[in-house]
């Protein structure tokens, strides 16, 4: 069976789930459809009633879905909605935004800022130094840990990102 309760804790952003909920412009929900869980307003859910189950391809925005073991993967469209409430951030320098947005780790030479007590096997949201979000990570080390790593060792392993969109679009078609 497969519930929103087994969803990937590493990403977390707590208690701030409700802000997502109980917006000012109206009440949004989480549904699951087809091994996927949309992000979706009350009153889109409420028009979509009127459309069959097995018809209905999609509802509001795909935040991620559950694979055939039922563990669940975020996805990068999730990131607009996830990223001002993410308790645990990193920032990389402008060279290193390029390599995460090929799809490739953050290393410590290009980690410009982690928040404080990210802990080891944290999910992060990876940001650029100007505060825009590229994607999602797990921390590979500690805070406390990267002060003291080789330049070359890997401090965020590379989840999700922007630059998704690019180069899988062959095979959206």
């Amino acid at each position: 069976k497969r519930s929103l309760s087994s969803m990937d804790t590493r990403f977390c952003i707590g208690e701030n789930i409700k802000l997502l909920v109980d917006r000012p412009d109206g009440t949004y929900c989480f549904r699951l459809h087809n091994d996927r869980i949309y992000y979706v307003s009350e009153t889109i859910l409420k028009l979509a009633t009127s459309i069959p189950r097995n018809k209905l391809v999609s509802l509001g925005t795909c935040f991620g879905k559950f694979t055939k073991t039922s563990k669940f993967r975020l996805h990068v469209t999730a990131l607009d909605y996830l990223a001002p409430y993410a308790k645990y951030k990193v920032w990389v320098k402008p060279g290193s935004e390029q390599s995460f947005l090929y799809g490739n780790h953050v290393l410590k030479s290009g980690l410009g800022r982690i928040t404080e007590n990210t802990a080891q096997y944290q999910g992060v949201v990876v940001y650029s130094m100007a505060d825009v979000p590229l994607g999602f990570g797990v921390a590979a080390k500690s805070t406390q840990d990267c002060r003291k790593l080789d330049p070359m060792a890997v401090v965020v392993f590379h989840q999700a990102d922007i630059g998704e969109y690019l180069r899988h679009e062959d095979t959206l078609t």
